[in-house]
């Protein structure tokens, strides 16, 4: 009877199971084979340098610093800079303030024609080449406030506004005729010096800041023409002389072509 019953199970029981195994073969034949994908090795070598260490002037500009439309910023970047970073043929306006230049280069700014304006305040600049900026024929705007500049270089014609506020500008290194041929010269500042004499001033001033030297005389001819008392200088609205040791009141010829007295003492 046991044996019926086990012939009965397996005749039953087989058919399935190799259904079943046959089934299971057909789909693994039918599975599509997965690609082996193999990725690229993108390990960096092994570098003694840290990125982190690299010098500012190793760096592209307008990586390290913001390249918009002409204008580059360059102001507190990190690392900071201790140079002029090179700049794009097109850039018309700079701004690096707030870094560690310490030297102004011949070649820093050179075939640099379409230059309007230039900020390097609140830097380390000790020493700029005599020609750096000669030959920027549309500078209007040279900002070097807040340096340690004992001498001035040759500036371009076309200079508006010029600024060397708060630098140790001596009068050894200003050549008196330094301002006299910019025709277009309307704002000069240089408060906060060790100058002791007044420098020529161009006809074309509106305000000029002598504040804060070492200016103890002027004569006649430092604002107007002494020899004539019908030239009135209309251009000129502000002169500054404060915080100078000369005693104003003892020059009294000096002003009469202003249209107001400058800011000084007088007593």
């Amino acid at each position: 009877m046991m044996e019926l019953r086990t012939l009965i199970i397996t005749s039953v029981m087989l058919p399935w199971i190799l259904s079943s195994a046959a089934k299971v073969e057909y789909m693994e034949v039918r599975k599509p084979k997965k690609d082996v994908v193999h990725f690229p090795d993108y390990t960096l070598p092994e570098s003694d340098t840290d990125p982190a260490s690299l010098r500012a002037e190793e760096m592209p500009t307008c990586l390290l610093c913001v390249c918009l439309s002409g204008s580059v910023y360059c102001e507190e970047v990190f690392p900071e800079l201790s140079t002029v970073p090179a700049l794009p043929k097109e850039t018309a306006y700079l701004y690096a303030r707030f870094n560690k230049i310490t030297k102004i280069r011949n070649q820093d700014f050179a075939d640099m024609a379409t230059l309007r304006r230039i900020d390097l305040s609140v830097n380390l600049i000790a020493e700029i080449d005599d020609g750096a900026f000669s030959k920027l024929p549309n500078l209007e705007e040279l900002n070097l406030a807040e340096n340690k500049l004992t001498k001035l270089p040759m500036l371009p014609t076309k200079l508006v506004s010029f600024n060397a506020n708060f630098n140790q500008l001596k009068t050894q290194g200003v050549k008196a005729t330094a301002f006299k041929k910019l025709t277009k010269l309307a704002y000069l500042y240089l408060g906060n010096n060790e100058l002791t004499a007044v420098p020529q001033l161009p006809e074309s001033l509106h305000i000029v800041h002598l504040h804060n030297n070492k200016i103890k005389t002027i004569t006649d001819e430092t604002f107007c023409k002494g020899n004539t008392s019908y030239y009135i200088r209309t251009n000129m609205h502000e002169v500054r002389l404060d915080g100078n040791p000369i005693i104003l009141s003892a020059h009294p010829n000096s002003f009469i072509c202003l249209e107001s007295l400058p800011i000084g003492w007088y007593n």
